[in-house]
């Protein structure tokens, strides 16, 4: 028995000499899993402090999250079926290609978080796609209650012009999304979870009068607002009336996009929508999938190093259920989903929410 236990102790010791541990010591002390993930802490440092303001979630990384998608979506399957280029995916193209990309329609206003990101990507040597997803997963974290995000590094720096019209616009209508999505491999219920990023994010060019203008009432943290929020009646527009993409919101100084609107309230959709109202568990989860599909389409991901180590930890979210706005009741409420009652949730105290003062006409 003891020269058993002794035999086995030492094929246990040749096992972990064959296997040494891959940990590698960065810059400040810091440990990466790889070699290859070294840069990325100093990466991280550069933007946190130049890009970010010190780590804040703010414009810039409303911005950041909107370029991850923008580039990775520019790609198509049944093109691809049809011998024709579908474009390169999570490539970095918008940014390689920006006087051609940033000039399709869908893409208004992306020009500016393009021309801020490339500097820093020139500067430590990295690709343009594994810089916009980089900064994506970056920025989101910084927001109360955010994602960690996969991270997955080594995309090349070669890359094509994405096709036009593969970024869906906030006038289609749910069945041209769901197709559109569909034809990059997302399910109508992942481009819910896709939408989870509206929970920090702004609009500045369907109403180009009222720059920044939030999609919920707390565009700081990564929360269930924008579920609850998005399913109260319409009563006003915040801006200068009806725009193309947009509908009536339920808050002053909140905007509600027409594809967000009709998506919550689409049978196929409602439900997963609605999910998110209680569990904020199950939105980061959800959220923190799906973009780890969006960040290597067009990839191979068995070709990438995983750096995710590097991506900051989010701070704990404030709460994990929604609540209502102040000033509203369960009555304001648009229920879509057929499956599951709205689940009861209690109204914000106080006068009514008023996210923003109403902008002079």
């Amino acid at each position: 028995m003891a020269f058993k236990t002794i035999l086995t102790f030492a094929l246990l010791a040749v096992v972990a000499s064959a296997a040494p541990s891959k940990k590698v010591t960065c810059s400040q002390g810091r440990v990466a899993s790889d070699a290859a993930c070294c840069k990325w802490f100093d990466v991280l440092d550069d933007i946190q402090t130049n890009l970010f303001d010190g780590a804040e979630c703010g414009e810039e990384v409303h911005e950041s999250l909107r370029l991850t998608f923008h580039d990775a979506i520019g790609f198509s399957l049944s093109a691809e079926r049809q011998g024709k280029f579908g474009g390169g995916g999570a490539d970095g193209s918008i940014m390689a290609f920006a006087e051609i990309e940033t000039n399709f329609h869908a893409n208004g206003g992306i020009d500016d978080i393009v021309e801020a990101q490339r500097p820093f990507a020139i500067k430590h040597g990295v690709s343009f796609g594994d810089f916009i997803q980089f900064a994506g997963a970056v920025g989101v974290s910084n927001c109360v209650g955010g994602p960690r995000l996969q991270f997955l590094a080594g995309r090349s720096n070669i890359s094509r012009v994405a096709p036009d019209l593969t970024v869906p616009e906030p006038s289609d209508s749910p069945d041209t999304i769901f197709a559109r999505m569909g034809d990059a491999g997302f399910s109508p219920n992942e481009v819910v979870d896709l939408l989870i990023s509206h929970s920090v994010a702004a609009q500045d060019h369907v109403d180009p009068t009222i720059p920044g203008t939030p999609f919920d009432s707390t565009p700081g943290d990564f929360d269930a607002q924008f579920f609850v929020e998005t399913l109260l009646k319409g009563t006003l527009f915040p801006g200068n009336g009806s725009n193309i993409g947009e509908v009536q919101s339920a808050l002053q100084g909140e905007f509600r996009l027409q594809s967000d609107a009709t998506i919550a309230r689409d049978a196929r959709t409602a439900c997963e929508w609605q999910s998110f109202i209680t569990n904020h568990n199950l939105m980061v989860s959800k959220f923190e999938a799906v973009m780890a599909k969006l960040a290597v389409l067009g990839q191979n991901p068995r070709k990438l190093v995983d750096c995710s180590e590097v991506i900051p930890v989010p701070s704990v979210a404030k709460s994990k259920s929604a609540v209502l706005p102040a000033g509203k009741t369960l009555k304001d409420i648009e229920h879509s989903c057929r499956a599951t009652p709205f689940p009861v949730i209690s109204a914000a105290p106080g006068p009514a929410t008023s996210v923003a003062p109403v902008p002079p006409s």
